[in-house]
């Protein structure tokens, strides 16, 4: 895995002023006058402003676009891993910039086959790609560079990306933080849907009809996928990886894609019986799958659990 030169450079600057870094870049040092959901830093660093960076990473000889928020101060900065779901009409990069103003730097990134990036879509590829991409990010010249704190990651995802950023989070021990918004578990909708071809066909219709944006993979196929690797793809059967982590799972009670009974309450218990200590969630009871009328507080709890839970000891 290696990383397509970025688009963009960044001039090297001298770090003048760290009072600036430590007050704008530590969103929750100004907690009583700045809210990164709905307000701008208090103050500006001019030194080291925030950016929007484009780039590409290299996966299997696919190149797959990025682009990086990178959060204004000299860093090194805690980095989220944001992770969009299939095919990703709901990029939540509104969540991303609250994230960023926050003193986050946020890592968004289209699959292999989706959005543009070369190569074919799968789920197995989006697995494979979420961990290229967190190798990617620890690499001391990445993180030299975009000021990225290597031992400070997070994944942030949001349905197919809350499965992602679980699977994903469950199997590699350089991630201590998993939030999922909405996730799916695909692997428990292959247990219900093994011995029913109706509920295969209607799931592989629902694929194709979102699949704009994903190519080289059609919905029979997809579920094909998902069926061979149900063990996998499982979320529940994942809760003792995922226990020693710190863990946000929300859920919307008027989500009709990804409905809390299904997905969301079965790996709370999973994870509960499995210890999970530093677990919390959150129902929105006006919450439908994207959360189109509580994205301000989505950010709010997406936010506070990050800099509650996440967030390096300085």
């Amino acid at each position: 895995m290696s990383i397509l030169g970025p688009m963009k450079t960044i001039p090297s600057r001298r770090p003048l002023l760290s009072l600036l870094v430590l007050v704008g870049a530590l969103g929750t040092a100004c907690a009583g006058h700045f809210d990164p959901a709905t307000e701008d830093p208090v103050l500006y660093d001019r030194e080291h402003p925030p950016q929007i960076l484009d780039m590409q990473f290299e996966v299997e000889g696919a190149a797959i676009n990025a682009v990086l928020y990178q959060a204004q101060g000299a860093g090194p900065h805690p980095t989220v891993i944001l992770l969009h779901g299939f095919p990703g009409f709901e990029k939540n990069l509104d969540l991303g910039q609250a994230m960023r103003r926050a003193g986050w730097n946020v890592l968004y990134f289209h699959y292999r086959g989706s959005w543009g990036s070369d190569g074919t879509f799968s789920f197995l590829h989006v697995i494979d790609d979420v961990a290229a991409v967190i190798a990617a990010v620890q690499e001391p010249a990445f993180a030299a560079r975009y000021r990225v704190d290597p031992e400070g990651l997070a994944l942030v995802g949001h349905s197919m990306g809350g499965f992602a950023a679980l699977i994903a989070g469950a199997e590699s021990s350089d991630i201590d933080c998993v939030a999922s918004i909405a996730g799916a578990n695909l692997g428990g909708f292959a247990l219900a849907a093994a011995d029913s071809p109706p509920v295969r066909a209607g799931m592989a219709a629902s694929l194709d009809s979102w699949s704009g944006p994903i190519r080289g993979a059609s919905g029979a196929a997809l579920v094909d996928e998902v069926l061979m690797n149900r063990v996998r793809f499982d979320t529940n059967g994942k809760a003792a990886l995922l226990a020693p982590k710190a863990l946000l799972l929300v859920a919307g009670l008027l989500d009709d894609v990804t409905l809390a009974t299904m997905h969301h309450d079965p790996l709370v218990e999973a994870l509960r019986a499995a210890g999970a200590d530093s677990l919390e969630t959150e129902i929105f009871a006006e919450g439908d799958h994207s959360f189109s009328g509580q994205r301000i507080r989505l950010a709010r709890t997406l936010v506070k659990w990050l800099d509650d839970d996440c967030r390096p000891a300085l």
